[in-house]
């Protein structure tokens, strides 16, 4: 080794030495510079991409209100202002339905705006249900659904006589508008008290759709919505009714209304039970049996001795033990 002065020289041979390694921190010094400057370009991209586009943008509720006056007056006590919370309580709730309203609101033009009363059912459904799916998602194959019955058919968003439910006219006068068929019952001598107030329509029907026949609160036999309220029939028992399991309630009773106590089917109780406990051919398993005494007119109907008609837990022919 040479020494020139206060530095010193190596020579050439080390110097060729140590060049594949200078070699190696120069590239992986420039490679994070690289890598760096991309990863800030690909960040800067990402941002810009999160940011919004450019669109239809919202006026405001308040700017909705200058016109809508009628509308926006007693709207804070209304149950969907709850959704404007769910945008930091900016004042969008008329557009969340309406949509975007600044483009309508500079124009006045009525086609720049959705309006639900110009809409079809269709169309008024996918807008209620974007919201209200996970409460109603029967609701496309429910009655009202197939019928074409949009939403606001019987509910009215911004006012209502029911505010709870924000229906048009409250149950059970919204119901008979459409059932007219159904309203008489309610008149019979022996009916469920709906008109009463007792009982609501809702109760026992839900509007927005089951998997049961006509929209019933019930399970697959169809007795969960009777046996809520009328529990001492529910069961289950040792000895079961077939017919409860088979046929329902309504195989003996009318479910709104009848004249004949008990909601029954028939007047005369003994009419009612020989419709299946007759001697017949078809009965090949040799039940339900036929009565083995007199059933002339002078005699106590069936339900005298039969009395846990519904099933018993002690009896096979539901005589009453008590």
């Amino acid at each position: 080794m040479r020494r020139y002065g206060p530095s010193f020289c190596l020579p050439s041979g080390a110097v060729r030495r140590r060049w594949p390694y200078l070699r190696a921190c120069i590239s992986f010094a420039v490679g994070a510079i690289v890598f760096c400057a991309t990863f800030v370009a690909a960040a800067q991209q990402a941002g810009q991409a999160a940011a919004p586009t450019a669109g239809p943008e919202f006026a405001g509720s308040e700017m909705c209100a200058t016109c809508h006056e009628e509308v926006a007056k007693g709207f804070a006590e209304n149950p969907h202002v709850k959704m404007a919370q769910m945008h930091g309580a900016n004042g969008v709730t008329c557009e969340n339905c309406h949509g975007p309203g600044k483009e309508h609101a500079e124009s006045a033009d009525p086609s720049k705006i959705f309006n639900p009363s110009k809409a079809t059912a269709k169309e008024v459904d996918a807008k209620c249900l974007s919201c209200h799916r996970v409460d109603h998602a029967n609701f496309q194959h429910s009655g009202h659904g197939d019928a074409n019955v949009s939403c606001i058919g019987c509910h009215s968003i911004h006012d209502g006589e029911d505010r709870q439910q924000q229906l048009k006219v409250a149950q059970p006068a919204l119901c008979y508008q459409c059932h007219t068929d159904v309203k008489p019952q309610f008149s019979m001598p022996f009916h469920h008290r709906v008109d009463e107030g007792a009982v609501s329509c809702s109760d026992c029907h839900d509007p927005h759709g089951t998997f049961g026949r006509k929209g019933l609160r019930a399970s697959a036999q169809q007795d969960a919505v009777c046996t809520k309220c009328h529990s001492e029939t529910a069961g289950p028992f040792v000895y079961e009714h077939a017919v409860v399991k088979t046929e329902g309630c309504t195989a003996c009773h009318f479910p709104h209304g009848s004249p004949n106590p008990r909601l029954l089917n028939r007047a005369n109780v003994n009419t009612l039970c020989l419709e299946c406990h007759s001697p017949s051919m078809n009965f090949t398993a040799g039940e339900p049996m036929g009565p083995t005494h007199n059933q002339a007119t002078q005699y106590q109907s069936c339900t005298m001795c039969h009395s846990d008609i519904h099933g018993s837990n002690v009896s096979p022919v539901y005589f009453n033990t008590h």
